[in-house]
C-alpha cells in the first residue's frame, strides 16, 4: 500500500495508471516505457524489482518473471507535474521483448 503523502503527489490517469520511463542506471540509456498502478508501484517499492501493469493483458507484470530479464530498482523519481515516473534500474539481459537492449531501437527518418 502506498503512503498517503506519496499518493497525494502522484496523478494517476482515469484508468488508475501512471506512465514510467525506465533508464539503465549505469548508461542512462532509455530502456522502455510502461505503466504502473498503485499496487504495482507499491510492490516495486517493497521488493525493489520493477512491476508494471500490462494494459494488453490487464494483469500484474513483474519484469523478468518469464524472460529472466529482470530490473532492479535503483532510484525512482516523479516529474514536476506528478504525472510521470522515471525509474533508474539495473537491467539483467535485454529490456525489450524483441531481444533488443532497449525498446527504442527504430529510428524515424526525418
Amino acid at each position: 500500500m502506498l503512503s498517503a503523502s506519496l499518493t497525494h503527489k502522484l496523478k494517476f490517469n482515469e484508468q488508475g495508471l501512471i506512465p514510467v520511463v525506465v533508464q539503465d542506471a549505469t548508461t542512462l540509456q532509455v530502456l522502455m516505457h510502461a505503466w504502473m498502478n498503485a499496487d504495482t508501484l507499491a510492490e516495486t517499492l517493497r521488493s525493489k524489482r520493477m512491476c508494471y501493469w500490462s494494459r494488453s493483458r490487464q494483469a500484474f507484470w513483474r519484469k523478468g518473471d518469464t524472460s529472466g530479464h529482470s530490473q532492479t530498482l535503483v532510484l525512482l523519481s516523479v516529474d514536476c507535474d506528478g504525472d510521470t515516473l522515471l525509474a533508474l534500474v539495473n537491467q539483467t539481459g535485454p529490456a525489450c521483448h524483441t531481444g533488443a537492449i532497449s525498446c527504442f531501437f527504430e529510428e524515424i527518418t526525418l
